[in-house]
């Protein structure tokens, strides 16, 4: 009796495996992809001890580890054991990640994974695995792009290392980018990316603030520059926002009997009058035009929207509600939304 249980469930077991190949292939590759990361990473005292490894770079080491400190003392975010390792990408990336759109409708197309839920991205340790999946999603008419993440948590599977690339990256950035990930480590909802990325931004982007005027004060070349660098992004990302708004009208308005030709006609003329009028904007550091690139699609805009579209609704829910208080307000979230 107990050998027939054993092989109906191995049988059972068996036939959802077939019939979840794909998925089961890409969670097997991305597994050993990223055990690979974990496995070739060194912990950070190698690089401090090696008089060959730039006294720079030591630098933005040490600052990592006061990031996290302050991420897990003043915020409240938890304590893990990620960013005590350290992988070489050796100048190159290492992750491609493929968003899809609608091309008339700003409305993503989801994958869904066990544990996390459904996500508007799909990330590879292999370039051409990504290029592939563009192709074959081009091919069926949607909007693509491939982008390379500066870093991503892998929300407590695995010991996240810092990538040697991240240490390219200036004092007010660096810190916004690693309480960001530490953010998705502690609080996290399922099949609400949304949510997640809107907030991990939030409280990487205004921790960030707080973090460098205790570290250099607020008079200090690298609050200046954070300052600087973080007004012109939330002016940008406004501009975008409003463009998502302009394209969303456009697309509600185009006709079923429309033909292609006209609806992409239209399209292009709107995100080339968005892109266009960017020049317009007061900026410390204007971004540079560049006539001959290609205009974006709609991932763009929805990228913007994933990340930067609920930033306003956070602000106002931390001061009206919290008095300012972040690590109040990551104490109540956490509370209210228990990690997946």
């Amino acid at each position: 009796m107990v050998r027939k249980i054993f092989f109906g469930f191995l049988i059972v077991l068996l036939a959802l495996i077939l019939w979840n190949w794909e998925l089961v292939a890409y969670g097997a590759r991305q597994g050993y992809g990223q055990v690979k990361i974990v496995w070739n990473a060194k912990p950070i005292e190698e690089f401090m001890n090696n008089p060959q490894f730039p006294d720079s770079l030591k630098n933005k080491l040490r600052l990592i580890e006061e990031i996290r400190k302050y991420a897990i003392d003043s915020l409240g975010l938890k304590d893990t054991k990620n960013y005590k390792t350290i992988y070489d990408q050796q100048g190159e990336e290492i992750m491609w990640v493929v968003q899809a759109c609608e091309p008339f409708e700003l409305k993503h197309k989801v994958w869904n994974f066990p544990v996390v839920g459904s996500m508007p991205y799909k990330g590879f340790f292999e370039k051409q695995k990504a290029i592939d999946l563009r192709t074959q999603l081009e091919a069926e008419g949607l909007d693509v792009s491939i982008r390379n993440p500066g870093g991503w948590s892998t929300l407590g599977w695995f010991t996240d290392p810092i990538l040697s690339n991240m240490l390219k990256r200036n004092e007010g950035d660096l810190a916004s980018l690693i309480i960001h990930e530490m953010v998705h480590a502690t609080v996290f909802i399922k099949d609400n990316v949304d949510f997640n990325e809107n907030l991990a931004s939030f409280v990487g982007d205004t921790a960030a603030y707080y973090f460098l005027a205790s570290r250099y004060g607020k008079d200090s070349e690298q609050f200046v520059q954070y300052v600087q660098e973080d007004q012109d992004y939330r002016k940008y990302s406004r501009h975008i926002l409003n463009g998502t708004r302009l394209l969303d009208s456009l697309y509600k308005s185009l006709q079923p009997d429309e033909s292609l030709e006209s609806k992409k006609q239209k399209k292009e003329a709107m995100i080339s009058k968005i892109m266009n009028s960017a020049d317009t904007l007061s900026l410390f550091r204007p971004r540079n035009a560049n006539p001959g690139s290609r205009l974006p699609n709609n991932t763009y805009f929805m990228s913007y929207h994933l990340y930067q579209a609920k930033q306003d609704n956070f602000k106002d829910e931390l001061n009206e509600n919290f008095g300012g208080d972040l690590r109040r307000y990551i104490k109540h979230l956490s509370e209210k939304h228990p990690f997946l």
